[in-house]
């Protein structure tokens, strides 16, 4: 196999100066997410004292931004999908701008911070159907493997790089500036977004009430073995076997480290992620794209397992790094089945459930290996346990749905005929 078949397909940006863009924009936008998360966190804490107040502001955000989806799901299938992304990523700018402000005054305002958490996660929901549903009218159909794939790669760069930056510009010139410059970069982005093409729907549903379009996304779901396999696989490895809430309790005690030791292990999945996406090639070339998708949820679910029985931090954290591979490898074929077996008109809707859940999904796994772990008195158990259980779940799946195992990137979707998603028409060079 040669080496370019195995690194990260750069096709996309190759033959599409719109896909270029929306990288563009993805890359920057990730970064200063992370400057802004960070700093909000830090800036709470700051202004209370209470852990409890920063876990309320993540709170406020997560559901905010879950509603957020959910409505931007139904608009993206409404109206012109780059006008949403434009106008939701403005509103923002303005949001952020007014956090930066806030941190500078000599006495920033506490609710303040919670009021633009409800605006920035409220505003976010609403753009991030659109953007994901204009991908497969940027790239060809074979390439939508290799477009998620560079998209997982800006978020887990900006998720190794961000972090670490807040932390050392806040230490710095402050946490404004944290602020600021996200605000920046939200400028910058609306300046690469706005050459897009227009970017309707096809069959635009205008005339249906917002219920009636939800409930006809949630049918499709219904009727599609495919894509509900895709949701379904998901949740058997985000909520039976997410370990990230054991973490600190497994570095302190189990491991009988510090802080940096349970620093390592959230740092420990992000690398394999990184890796997995750098070595991302043969997902837009794998035949039996289903299977695979089956293969890499199956690995998570192994290496969480071995992670739980690891005897030493190094055996540990090998086996975490496995997991991040296999995660990766997951959320790009899952990602790029989605987007192909889903026609256009419904992509804002199915994208937007798959958003959701990828955004409830962990805090509920978390919750649940807690859960688990106080049952079972060991936090090293519960991971275990929880990965056996994910295999399981993983298992029923494929045999209850063989259209998932049967399901490929190579040719139009079963079924779907002339509603396959078309190609870069409006976006190649």
């Amino acid at each position: 196999m040669r080496l370019g078949e195995v690194v990260v397909d750069v096709a996309p940006l190759r033959s599409s100066r719109d896909f270029r863009l929306v990288f563009a924009t993805q890359a920057i936008s990730m970064l200063g997410t992370h400057l802004t998360s960070v700093a909000a966190s830090l800036q709470i804490y700051e202004l209370t004292g209470s852990s409890v107040q920063v876990g309320l502001m993540s709170l406020v955000l997560g559901m905010s931004l879950l509603v957020g989806l959910v409505l931007g799901g139904v608009l993206a299938d409404r109206v012109d999908r780059r006008r949403v992304v434009l106008v939701t990523r403005a509103v923002t700018a303005v949001v952020v701008t007014g956090l930066a402000v806030n941190a500078a005054l000599p006495d920033p305002r506490e609710w303040f911070v919670f009021v633009a958490a409800v605006l920035a996660g409220g505003t976010s929901g609403l753009g991030g159907p659109a953007l994901m549903a204009a991908t497969p009218a940027l790239v060809a159909p074979g390439q939508l493997a290799a477009a998620g794939a560079l998209t997982t790669l800006t978020a887990q760069l900006g998720g190794m790089v961000g972090p670490s930056l807040a932390g050392v510009i806040a230490a710095g010139p402050g946490l404004a500036w944290c602020f600021a410059i996200d605000a920046a970069i939200y400028v910058v982005g609306l300046a690469l977004l706005a050459p897009l093409p227009k970017l309707a729907p096809d069959g635009s549903a205008e005339a249906q009430h917002p219920l009636k379009a939800m409930a006809e996304g949630l049918a499709f779901l219904r009727g599609n073995q495919v894509v509900a396999g895709l949701l379904l696989i998901d949740v058997c490895a985000v909520v039976f076997a997410m370990p990230y809430a054991l973490f600190p309790e497994l570095g302190t005690e189990h491991f009988g480290g510090g802080p940096s030791t349970v620093g390592l292990l959230y740092t420990a999945p992000a690398v394999g992620s990184f890796c997995g996406a750098l070595a991302s090639g043969w997902t837009g070339r794998v035949h039996h794209t289903g299977r695979a998708l089956i293969g890499a949820v199956a690995v998570w679910g192994v290496a969480i397992t071995c992670f739980g029985l690891s005897p030493n931090l190094w055996t540990a954290l090998a086996f975490l790094a496995l997991a991040g591979l296999g995660d990766t490898a997951s959320e790009i074929l899952r990602r790029a089945l989605l987007q192909h077996y889903t026609p256009d008109r419904l992509q804002g809707r199915v994208g937007s459930l798959w958003l959701a859940q990828a955004t409830a999904g962990p805090s509920v796994g978390n919750l649940e290996a807690g859960l688990v772990a106080r049952a079972l008195g060991s936090s090293a158990g519960a991971a275990a346990v929880g990965g056996l259980v994910c295999l399981a779940g993983v298992a029923t799946v494929a045999l209850a749905m063989p259209a998932l195992r049967r399901a490929t990137l190579h040719g139009p979707p079963a079924g779907q005929g002339a509603e396959a998603p078309a190609g870069p028409s409006r976006a190649v060079d």
